[in-house]
């Protein structure tokens, strides 16, 4: 089960997720949803950072997303996309209607069961369920000490967990796309800002871990002074199908 104080956070920082949350390299969108695709959903879709993705590959895209502040902002920046209001739980679309459902960096808010049943309902046979995250890849110093501020009591991302989806969809294949995201120091410290964790943070705990990863960025050899960030992302594609 998910904690609604996080899954819920995310439309009181509808304009720090929008600013400061990267998109995906194209190759994540192109391992999942093949040449003459006619509809693909985009679940937990935010305010459409992967949605971009998918548009052009597929005759339709559809987008559901429970917040109401995030799907408002979608469909502003989106308006050919039809924006729906639904959970992984409840997709409002009639059984074996897609070609291929997409879960980008929401599948851990989801019960993994019933996300996994209503993924299979909605698709058709053949069809593709596909789970991505990006992943900041800490091995630079600088973002290593990132890391260690933002570092959350519990995970809640699960990118690593097995099995991801159960019943009854077979074993998936996993596949990492690994790309860099130039960033300037306001969209980084607005990515900082959308966490889940730092969103309900109390006030003064929040700010005290904005300044301190201001101080990183601002002071470390490799980005003081730099007009943007090199931000380092290993992206995880997790394909499977509906037999």
């Amino acid at each position: 089960m998910t904690d609604d104080r996080f899954a819920r956070s995310f439309g009181s920082a509808v304009d720090a997720y929008e600013r400061g949350r990267p998109g995906y390299p194209d190759a994540v969108a192109a391992a999942l949803v093949p040449d003459g695709t006619a509809l693909v959903v985009d679940v937990g879709a935010g305010t459409g950072k992967f949605t971009r993705s998918l548009l052009g590959r597929a005759a339709e895209v559809v987008a559901v997303e429970p917040d109401p502040a995030m799907r408002a902002r979608l469909a502003d920046l989106l308006p050919t996309v039809r924006a729906l209001d639904g959970t992984g739980e409840a997709v409002p679309l009639r059984d074996g209607a897609a070609d291929v459902v997409t879960f980008a960096q929401s599948w851990h808010w989801v019960d993994r069961a019933a996300g996994a049943a209503e993924a299979w309902r909605v698709l058709r046979p053949g069809g593709t369920l596909g789970l991505v995250w990006n992943v900041r890849d800490e091995t630079r110093p600088w973002a290593a000490r990132v890391g260690a501020i933002v570092a959350q009591p519990e995970a809640r991302t699960g990118q690593q967990v097995q099995p991801l989806v159960g019943p009854p969809f077979d074993a998936g294949v996993h596949e990492t796309v690994r790309w860099t995201h130039e960033q300037d120091r306001g969209a980084f410290l607005d990515a900082i800002a959308s966490r889940s964790y730092v969103i309900v943070l109390p006030e003064d705990e929040r700010r005290a871990v904005l300044d301190a990863v201001r101080r990183v960025v601002d002071e470390d050899p490799e980005t003081a002074g730099r007009p943007t960030i090199p931000v380092d992302y290993v992206a995880h594609v997790h394909r499977y199908v509906r037999s």
